[in-house]
């Protein structure tokens, strides 16, 4: 069913928004979640990857691995982790891309920008949720 009078809920379409998407908002499609500890701490349950992260594979090849991110590719939807490489015939070593999806996040580099979107995710989640509270009340 049709929600959003302007969004196509087309499969073509929306696959083609998907991975036709501009940088801006790939960064925000290449978001992860936060573990418990980070979660609660922060009232956020995820954000976008960012170089210097310290991350947790949860699915793919290198599940259970934990290590620093060196690099989001959002034009190929990869992040390249620390210490999660594979051998090729001539001997060389190269990254294994992990979708962002299938990382959690377990320690976040902070600086203020990255400060000040924690805090404005933190705000919004609280507003909706007395919007909610208040909407139950309503019953």
């Amino acid at each position: 069913m049709k929600t959003h009078q302007s969004v196509s809920s087309q499969r073509r379409k929306s696959r083609k928004a998907h991975f036709s998407a501009p940088s801006s908002i790939r960064r925000k499609i290449m978001s992860s979640h936060l573990n418990k500890e980070l979660r609660t701490k922060y009232d956020v349950r995820s954000i976008p990857v960012r170089k210097g992260d310290v991350v947790k594979v949860m699915r793919g090849t290198g599940k259970g691995r934990e290590g620093k991110v060196l690099t989001v590719y959002r034009k190929k939807w990869a992040v390249h982790v620390e210490k999660l490489t594979k051998e090729k015939s001539n001997g060389t070593q190269v990254q294994i891309p992990v979708h962002a999806s299938n990382l959690l996040i377990t320690q976040l580099k902070i600086d203020k920008n990255r400060k000040a979107i924690l805090e404005r995710k933190k705000r919004v989640t609280k507003e909706k949720n007395k919007h909610k509270e208040g909407l139950a009340g309503l019953d």
